[in-house]
């Protein structure tokens, strides 16, 4: 029998929490399947396919980012991060592994499935766009941007190791070069959700992206902290579109 249901895949060892999580999801008239530990979700995975993973952090064996690391090696599924860890490296770390989206327990129904619901819509939107750009080469102060492959090249030609949480907020910084970036912006481009006005993941990622960029990262003249408002790119941008 066919059905056009989201199948989600709940990745957690606490039964009670997990059966809760079930309820919540089946009431919204989602599939659900469980596992509670890395070998039942890789065995999940080679025996069916889902819309989403929800992967606790903190599980037996491997954590849920190792997991969520070898999940990326072969699969672009959508994963949201549950987790008692409140820590801002934790979320840019999950991020930066490839996690669309990281909610803290204990959550509400009503967040989780919100959540859910805008990461799924993401997801069904990145497989909708073309899969040509209309610009595939960035370049500003010599540096190189790519944004097909999402790549980063210095003056030099070298090739930077950027995550995805990088790429994305340096491709808005790009885009939005003549204005400032707000904390809040900054973090909407990578998770699509609100965030809370303490959040630093933001400042977090900018300051990494100043380590890889900036001559002096301690006084920074290509990613500008304008007080009070946000972040700007001060060099001038030049695009070019696909031959």
């Amino acid at each position: 029998m066919s059905t056009n249901k989201e199948k989600i895949l709940i990745v957690e060892d606490d039964d009670r929490l997990s059966r809760l999580i079930g309820r919540y999801l089946e009431r919204a008239d989602f599939i659900t399947e469980m596992a509670s530990n890395g070998i039942e979700l890789h065995e999940r995975l080679k025996s069916d396919t889902f819309s989403l993973i929800l992967l606790d952090i903190m599980l037996p064996g491997k954590s849920g980012l190792v997991l969520a690391q070898e999940i990326r090696q072969s699969s672009d599924i959508p994963i949201i991060f549950l987790t008692a860890k409140s820590d801002v490296s934790d979320k840019v770390n999950g991020l930066d592994i490839g996690a669309d989206d990281y909610i803290t327990k204990p959550f509400e129904e009503e967040e989780l499935l919100a959540r859910i619901q805008s990461v799924l819509r993401r997801a069904y939107l990145k497989k909708s766009e073309p899969v040509i750009a209309s610009t595939s080469q960035i370049y500003f102060a010599g540096w190189r941007l790519n944004t097909i492959n999402q790549t980063l090249s210095s003056p030099q030609g070298t090739l930077i190791d950027i995550t995805s949480s990088e790429y994305q907020v340096l491709a808005g910084l790009t885009k939005h070069n003549s204005t400032v970036l707000s904390r809040e912006e900054i973090l909407t481009m990578i998770s699509d959700r609100e965030w809370s006005p303490l959040d630093r993941s933001a400042d977090m990622i900018i300051s990494k992206l100043r380590k890889k960029i900036e001559l002096d990262p301690k006084n920074p003249a290509l990613i500008k902290t304008i007080r009070s408002k946000g972040y700007q790119l001060t060099a001038d941008i030049k695009f070019k579109k696909p031959d």
